[in-house]
C-alpha cells in the first residue's frame, strides 16, 4: 500500500529482524527510551508518529510488573514529551483488548469499562490515559486503537507472540499444537493486513478518539486447531497444558466505530488470513 509517505523506523529488534525491514524506510537501531531517539525526532522532523513499541508478553508482565510498567508506561511518557516539544500533529497509539479485562458483556464496545486482569493491560490502559491527559491538558493529537488479537506472516512464536504464531511454529517443527487451559476461550482474530490499512485510516480520521480494531468475530481456540488441521490436511491432537493466570476466558470486539468513524472494516477472512500466514510463513500447505 503505496501513500507517497516517507517512513522512519526506530526499534530495537528485541521481537524484530532487520531483513523484514522495507529498504524505502530509512532504520535507526533503538530503544523507545534512548536518548538518542529525541535526537532522531529533532533530525528528521515527522509530522506524526505512529507509537507501536511495547512488552507484550503477559506472562513477563505478571512475573516482572516494573519491568512492564517501565516500556510501557515510562516509554509512552518519553514518547508524548518528545512528540509535544517537536510538534508533532498526531501520535496513533497501538493499545490492546487487554484493557477491557473479563467482559461484563459481549461484544465489547468502546465504552464497556476498563478493568484489566494483568499488568500488560494495566501498562497499556495506563498508556492510554497519559495520552488522553496530554490532549486534555496540553493539546497533543492522538489516536488509540485497541487491537483484537493480530496475526500473520512474520509473526514471532517466541514469548507472547500470538497463539496462532506457535501453532505454525509446532506444525512446521514436526510437533504437537499446544493449547493452554481447556481450549473453550475465544479470541477475535485480525488480520496484519487489516490492522495496517486501519493505521493509515487513522492518519486522518479519528482525531482524539478510541476505536476497537478487531474483525467481531469470536473463534475458540479449539476451532482454531481445527481449521490448522483442516488447512494442512492433518489429525494432529492437542496438547492441553494449565491455562495461565492473567488471560480471559472471552473476547469479541466491536469494531463498528471504526467503521463509521475511520472508514474501516476488515476485509480478510481467518481462513484467508489463515492460508496466507501458513503458507508465507511456514512454507505449509
Amino acid at each position: 500500500m503505496n501513500k507517497g509517505h516517507e517512513v522512519i523506523i526506530a526499534d530495537n529488534l528485541s521481537s524484530g529482524r532487520l531483513d523484514y525491514i522495507n529498504c524505502r524506510a530509512k532504520f535507526y537501531k533503538l530503544n523507545i527510551k534512548d536518548d538518542k531517539l529525541e535526537k532522531v525526532i529533532a533530525r528528521e522532523k515527522p509530522q506524526f508518529i505512529y507509537h507501536f513499541a511495547a512488552q507484550v508478553n503477559v506472562a513477563r508482565s505478571q512475573q516482572d510488573p516494573g519491568f512492564d510498567a517501565d516500556n510501557n508506561i515510562a516509554g509512552t511518557l518519553k514518547i508524548l514529551s518528545h512528540a509535544l516539544k517537536y510538534q508533532i500533529s498526531k501520535v496513533i497509539f497501538a493499545s490492546s483488548a487487554a484493557v477491557y479485562g473479563n467482559p461484563l458483556y459481549l461484544p465489547l464496545d468502546e465504552s464497556h469499562p476498563a478493568n484489566p486482569v494483568s499488568f500488560y493491560g494495566l501498562s497499556k490502559y495506563t498508556a492510554e490515559c497519559y495520552i488522553r491527559m496530554y490532549n486534555l491538558l496540553l493539546g497533543l493529537q492522538y489516536t488509540i486503537l485497541r487491537f483484537a488479537n493480530v496475526y500473520g506472516p512474520r509473526q514471532q512464536a517466541a514469548g507472547d507472540g500470538g497463539v496462532i504464531a506457535q501453532f505454525v511454529s509446532r506444525y512446521t517443527g514436526g510437533e504437537d499444537i499446544i493449547i493452554q487451559g481447556n481450549g473453550e476461550q475465544t479470541r477475535d482474530f485480525i488480520y496484519v493486513g487489516d490492522v495496517v490499512a486501519a493505521c493509515i485510516n487513522a492518519l486522518h480520521r479519528g482525531d482524539n478518539q478510541t476505536f476497537n480494531i478487531s474483525t467481531g468475530q469470536a473463534v475458540s481456540i479449539n476451532e482454531l486447531g481445527g481449521l490448522f488441521n483442516r488447512l494442512n490436511q492433518s489429525h494432529t491432537l492437542p496438547l492441553h497444558v494449565p491455562g495461565r493466570a492473567g488471560d480471559i476466558m472471552h473476547s469479541r470486539l466491536d469494531n463498528s466505530k471504526a467503521g463509521k468513524i475511520l472508514l474501516w472494516s476488515p476485509r480478510i477472512s481467518l481462513n484467508q488470513g489463515l492460508e496466507r500466514t501458513c503458507g508465507k510463513q511456514a512454507g505449509l500447505l
